[in-house]
């Protein structure tokens, strides 16, 4: 039985609606949440052009022009991974880095029927991060993006599951999948599918739950867990891979038992040494376990929650050039707007983001909390002064940027 939907780019699209709907699965993100997401895979037909996230041509670029280094790539044949040495060298003259990628060693792999993959895209390759970044704010969930080029009638990888969700969007070519029921639901991160490498390998062999050819243009979604492995056809096959590193209720609970135990750190009753000469500490470990429950009552995980969050992504690219121009020609006419991806949260009189903290006055509180929004506002509105710290340290960027 496979789970499919066939729609065409921005089909039953609502005004404002975000990749999700008009470019991956042509649902509602009400739907997709409801029927779909952590559920069940979803196949999806002439999802969108894709061809401006990513390309072959691009693919040639990052190799061979961009002076990439390892860990931006791996290798893989017939389910090993290729060693780094085997397709880095130095980068010559002028430049002391001995792991840059070596275009006529991959070359060779690819033509003996290697597979590439370009790690981290979000990093290296704009049009890929920024539709990351509008995925990753419209899931509530961080994104990674990997491309993976196969050359005819390969394989790169086993049978495997991944710990994190997946969205596979078909570049170029063909790629033919077969994806099975979980033998271990719901992953953890250090869950990998290792850990059940002779169940996996069991399941492979029964009746897959869906067997189809990716076509350009196609999406398929997988939840973390489900098994899968793929296989160019009959040219070389292009697709990326939107990783979704999903929060789960495990991460939360260890969020609160970790707030708990810092509380429990300024209890000085939990500081005190055990007595001398205790044999098994059973009368300890009741009046501790009262201590920890009333510690996780109280717990407000939500500043760790956000903290972790937060370090989990990057703002949005700053160029340093544009923000001097920004700094030394701000005036009150100048437009300016909170940089993107910044995981902004104002938290009494202090900013918390992705690149530090800042403590503002309360006659500044108001301007700042109106930035939050994400609007572009003229520095005049705001206050000069306080754009142009606001600037300085990398919060605010002009409107046009």
């Amino acid at each position: 039985m496979s789970t499919s939907r066939t729609t065409l780019q921005d089909v039953g699209a609502a005004p404002g609606a975000g990749v999700l709907e008009t470019r991956l699965t042509g649902l509602s993100a009400e739907e997709f949440a409801r029927d779909v997401w952590a559920r069940k895979p979803l196949l999806t037909r002439r999802a969108s052009d894709f061809s401006d996230l990513f390309s072959a041509e691009a693919v040639d670029e990052l190799i061979a022009r961009r002076g990439l280094r390892t860990p931006f790539l791996r290798v893989a044949k017939d389910g090993s991974t290729l060693p780094d040495a085997a397709f880095t060298s130095s980068a010559g003259v002028g430049a002391t880095i001995a792991d840059q990628l070596d275009d006529t060693a991959l070359w060779r792999a690819f033509a003996d029927g290697a597979t590439l993959v370009l790690q981290a895209l979000q990093r290296t390759w704009g049009p890929v991060g920024e539709f990351g970044a509008r995925l990753s704010a419209q899931l509530g969930h961080p994104v990674q993006a990997n491309a993976y080029v196969t050359p005819p009638q390969s394989r790169g990888f086993d049978a495997h599951y991944d710990v994190h969700d997946v969205f596979v969007l078909q570049i170029g070519g063909t790629k033919r999948w077969l994806v099975h029921q979980p033998v271990h639901p719901d992953p953890l991160r250090d869950q990998p599918w290792t850990d059940h490498r002779s169940a996996v390998a069991e399941a492979a062999r029964g009746t897959a739950h869906l067997d189809t050819v990716l076509e350009p243009g196609d999406v398929l979604y997988l939840p973390r867990g489900w098994l899968h492995a793929a296989e160019a056809r009959g040219g070389v096959s292009v697709h990326l891979t939107l990783g979704i590193h999903t929060w789960t209720r495990y991460a939360l609970a260890e969020q609160l038992a970790q707030a708990a135990l810092a509380a429990l750190r300024d209890d000085p009753r939990m500081r005190t040494t055990l007595p001398l000469g205790v044999d098994g500490p059973t009368g300890e470990i009741d009046m501790i376990r009262e201590h920890l429950l009333a510690a996780v009552t109280k717990a407000d995980p939500a500043p760790l929650f956000h903290r972790t969050r937060r370090g989990q992504g990057r703002p949005a690219p700053l160029g340093p050039l544009a923000q001097l121009a920004a700094v030394d020609g701000l005036g009150p006419d100048t437009p300016v707007r909170l940089r993107a991806a910044l995981e902004a949260r104002l938290e009494g009189a202090r900013l918390t983001t992705r690149v530090g903290w800042l403590d503002f006055s309360e006659a500044d509180l108001p301007s700042v909390a109106r930035l939050l929004d994400g609007d572009a506002r003229a520095a005049g509105e705001l206050g000069v002064a306080l754009v142009g710290r606001l600037l300085r340290a990398g919060v605010l960027v002009p409107a046009g940027e």
